[in-house]
């Protein structure tokens, strides 16, 4: 009964975590470019009373064994990069990543930081840089008077310079992408950062060979089902009642058990 009330203390606990990764989700559902996570469980050792195949006679084994688990734990969450919604915006630095990779961007103390969250602006001195005000690694810089500034599919800035007619290349924006995205590290404001699990980021041309589109004048949603995780939560909620039932059970067990011994 003592193991009961812990086994079922596990599942309260993992079913707590569980709602907060979903209120997380749930409270990002209008953050760009914000990609969902999902928690993973695993159960807890055994004790072992009689083990599978034991023999039990002469010509007999146990076919089952005797097995008791206790409880249950969070073995990891998981971040799923599906696709969000491109939705437009119509500003001309907005952009929206259609695929697969993200922008890059470098921090004052020279590390670099992943986003897919495409509001993008100028600073003083006319460079593109994040709503944060860090720089892209693409080194680009808008010219003071630059007029009908467009982001291609391919990534290429174009706009008409001062004076001009015809719109010129100003520069170009490229895409990277991890061996495995899932391995990144969640540094919140929309960054992710390179970890040993996600591997060493590859930088391409955005529309080339496993590297998605640009969508200029675009922003990518967030990716998060506000149903799915209404759904999951009620689950979550349910799970956690049960296992606070399971507990409630083995206290009143124990009751019986000490009026016994009076």
């Amino acid at each position: 009964m003592f193991r009961s009330l812990m086994t079922a203390a596990s599942g309260m606990k993992a079913q707590q975590l569980q709602v907060d990764a979903i209120a997380n989700n749930i409270a990002n559902t209008n953050t760009a470019g914000f990609k969902k996570s999902r928690l993973a469980f695993r159960d807890l050792l055994y004790q072992t009373y009689r083990s599978p195949g034991a023999p039990v006679s002469q010509n007999r084994v146990d076919a089952n064994g005797l097995q008791v688990g206790s409880g249950t734990e969070i073995s990891g969450s998981r971040r799923i990069f599906v696709q969000g919604a491109l939705e437009p915006t119509g500003g001309r630095l907005d952009v929206g990543i259609d695929g697969e990779g993200f922008l890059q961007v470098a921090l004052p103390g020279g590390e670099f930081r992943y986003t897919r969250h495409g509001v993008l602006q100028l600073d003083a001195n006319g460079d593109v840089v994040t709503s944060e005000g860090y720089l892209l690694t693409d080194g680009l810089n808008i010219p003071t008077g630059t007029g009908d500034l467009t982001i291609a599919e391919d990534g290429s800035v174009w706009g008409v310079a001062p004076g001009a007619e015809t719109p010129t290349q100003i520069g170009s924006i490229d895409l990277h992408r991890f061996p495995n995205s899932g391995g990144l590290s969640a540094e919140g404001r929309n960054y992710f950062a390179e970890t040993l699990g996600s591997g060493a980021p590859t930088a391409g041309q955005p529309g080339t060979t496993g590297f998605g589109v640009l969508r200029g004048g675009y922003l990518e949603r967030s990716n998060v089902e506000t149903v799915d995780e209404l759904v999951g939560l009620i689950v979550a909620q349910r799970n956690y009642e049960v296992n606070s039932r399971a507990i409630r059970v083995s206290d009143e067990m124990l009751q019986e058990v000490n009026q016994l011994i009076r």
